[in-house]
């Protein structure tokens, strides 16, 4: 009898957030669950990693207690790190980092950091999904993603994933009998119209509020916020190699030469 796949369970908004604890029960239907999550909220941290100060591991039990789990201090990609380093007694087969609280659709992928911990994961060469739900509410209801959390997952643990690849995986905001299914999708052009709120405390410093709003700047049906809108699960692959293949080209016949 085959030994059952040994899963790395991470996210970026804390280690007792919902969603999390929504995706270990999920994860725990398909195999052996090994959590290794941040201490508190990481959201925006991208692939931040901590090399200025220590780093701190705790073992912990929430829920029943029956799966492994670690809080640690570090950002979600410190997580991955520590996970496959120190933590885990094999290679997992399998990474899951989410479900996110929010959104990491189109740009957004950029600034996650549930989306970091999964590249993390790909770039150790282990498959990697990132999941999130488009409602920020701590008291999301994540009813609805399970069944496609558990679809994807088992079909990346038969199959596998491109080399270099990543999936990121959306769900809009509706109930399951709302969700017209799953669209594999490119991500959409966008990005946030950006702004700062300056403002002044009682001791008369200056500092500053980040606010915006995202725009959509595309309008193809190919999309994943196209999808979203559209009452379908995203799929997006994605990959950590950045550089512009179709830029080379150009660059080359450029002069380089010193004068």
């Amino acid at each position: 009898m085959s030994k059952k796949p040994l899963i790395l369970i991470t996210n970026d908004d804390g280690i007792t957030a919902p969603g999390i604890r929504a995706l270990i029960a999920i994860m725990k239907t398909i195999g052996e669950v090994v959590v290794v999550a941040p201490d508190s909220p990481q959201s925006g941290m991208g692939h931040a990693i901590t090399i200025n100060s220590t780093l701190h591991i705790e073992k912990v039990a929430i829920d029943d207690g029956k799966q492994e789990e670690y809080s640690c201090s570090g950002t979600p990609a410190d997580c991955i790190k520590l996970g496959i380093k120190q933590i885990l007694k094999r290679r997992p087969d399998l990474c899951v980092s989410g479900i996110n609280h929010g959104s990491n659709s189109s740009i957004n992928v950029i600034y996650s950091g549930t989306m970091s911990a999964a590249i993390e994961a790909g770039i150790e060469g282990i498959p990697a999904i990132g999941f999130s739900l488009c409602d920020y509410n701590w008291s999301a209801n994540f009813e609805h993603c399970k069944s496609y959390v558990k679809t994807i997952a088992e079909n990346v643990l038969e199959h596998g994933l491109d080399h270099g690849t990543v999936l990121n995986v959306n769900f809009p905001n509706l109930e399951k009998k709302a969700i017209k299914g799953i669209k594999i999708c490119r991500q959409a052009k966008a990005n946030w119209e950006e702004e700062f709120d300056k403002r002044q405390s009682p001791s008369g410093r200056d500092y500053f509020w980040l606010t915006g709003k995202f725009v959509n700047l595309d309008h193809g049906e190919d999309t994943d916020e196209w999808a979203l809108a559209n009452s379908y699960v995203s799929v997006v692959p994605i990959q950590f190699d950045l550089t512009a293949h179709h830029s080379i080209q150009n660059l080359n016949t450029w002069n380089f030469n010193e004068e």
